[in-house]
């Protein structure tokens, strides 16, 4: 994207971008591409990619001028409900970062940066009159991304609810109210009505529990063993379990686990298993930092890894994965997956594909908006600079130690009779 029209949209929002930027990816060292890097300097490089992927989705909304400019690529029909994608599924994986508190560094004053403009665009997208009022209602795809949009609120309450204006938190709680008249599928959609919810109760609004039950209860019928759920009663070879499932099940329960004792109980649980799957995750990445190309929605790209970033922020990994592991495997995805010639179009939007322009991976359900749940891989962001999983140079991941003939822990089961027993 041309400086020029970051700098015009910014201005449009009343958001000062500070010329010079460290996180200007043309101007990163080639020293912080390495994912055994310092994490100081991998942080940097995170961030210039997290930002360079925010940036058009959240200062043309700011500005109201999402829907004049964001090119739709995909089904002609998801025109209607693409917008409200490309806002929720960023707003999931930048909410972290931006409920770190601003500082006089380079990456403080991109974070208030993005804070303000997070905070402008919820008003512009929940405002009758603005031109860039979203669709909450119409169709089903809404729920999914008023979930996703929830999620943040949730990951994010001090930036995305706390610092909104009355009028904006009450418009919002009316949007994603209003998703109550779509029908979830029998499937993952289940957590999308429990995480509105989530929110809502996170906000001190009425909530209804029947709806997070029935979506705790399902879901731990679809369990099938050794940290994987069904995606509803059969099992498929996807990456769902870190796209929705997991993620969500944990802050559901995060906000809403103490409602009921049954909830409660389900917790050791459901945190075993994202243990596992976690450590699941980080044995994918192969040695290139690619991953199988397996099941529907590949190109959601890095944020097929959702649920290793989220385990990785809520400092609960797997023994045998030291977080400074579990940095440099996710690095080497998001480098895979977002540095691809193509990945992005002229003026910086994400184009479909995984790796590069690849239009034939993309189901009939996504468009241009779909893919910016690759922003959730950036989770580990909300961890602040001298957290342990930023410090000192990486580790090499799993399959990267494998295929070069170094030691590697043997793969285990989850222990499913003593919870937590198999990590």
């Amino acid at each position: 994207m041309r400086r020029r029209d970051v700098l015009k949209r910014a201005a449009l929002a009343g958001v000062a971008v500070p010329l010079g930027s460290a996180f200007d990816t043309q101007e990163m060292p080639a020293g912080h591409e390495d994912p055994l890097a310092d994490g100081a300097h991998v942080r940097q490089a995170w961030v210039a990619r997290l930002t360079r992927v925010a940036e058009p989705v959240l200062s043309h909304l700011a500005a109201g001028t999402l829907k004049r400019s964001m090119p739709v690529e995909g089904g002609p029909d998801r025109r209607a409900v693409t917008h409200l994608e490309a806002l929720g599924r960023t707003l999931a994986g930048l909410a972290p970062w931006i409920n770190l508190p601003a500082d006089a560094t380079d990456e403080g004053r991109a974070r208030g940066r993005f804070a303000r403009m997070a905070a402008e665009a919820l008003r512009q997208a929940t405002d009758p009159a603005s031109p860039d009022a979203l669709n909450f209602t119409e169709g089903g795809q809404p729920l999914v991304d008023a979930a996703f949009l929830a999620h943040a609120i949730v990951r994010a309450p001090g930036a995305l609810w706390d610092a909104l204006d009355t009028s904006t938190r009450r418009r919002v709680v009316t949007a994603l109210a209003a998703t109550r008249q779509i029908a979830p599928g029998y499937n993952n959609w289940l957590l999308f009505s429990a995480m509105v919810e989530a929110a809502l109760c996170r906000a001190g609004e009425a909530w209804d529990q029947m709806r997070v039950d029935y979506a705790l209860r399902q879901h731990e019928s679809w369990y099938k063993g050794d940290g994987v759920y069904g995606d509803g009663p059969s099992f498929h070879w996807d990456y769902y379990n870190s796209f929705v499932i997991q993620p969500m099940l944990l802050d559901v329960l995060d906000v809403c686990g103490d409602a009921r004792d049954a909830w409660r109980a389900l917790r050791a649980g459901v945190l075993a298993r994202a243990g596992r799957y976690a450590g699941i995750q980080e044995r994918l990445v192969g040695p290139d930092g690619s991953f199988p190309p397996i099941g529907r929605s590949l190109a959601y790209r890095c944020g097929a890894f959702q649920l290793l970033a989220q385990v990785a922020l809520r400092r609960e990994l797997p023994r045998d994965v030291p977080p400074a592991q579990a940095r440099a495997a996710l690095h080497a995805v998001i480098r895979r997956t977002l540095d691809a010639p193509g990945t992005f179009d002229a003026a910086g939007w994400l184009q479909i594909g995984l790796c590069g322009h690849q239009p034939a991976l993309g189901e009939r359900y996504i468009s241009t908006g779909s893919l910016y749940l690759a922003v959730t891989a950036f989770l580990p962001l909300g961890m602040p600079p001298d957290d342990p999983f930023w410090i000192g140079p990486g580790l090499s991941w799993t399959s990267r130690r494998a295929w070069n003939g170094e030691r590697v822990a043997i793969d285990s089961a989850l222990k499913e009779g003593a919870l937590g027993a198999g990590r």
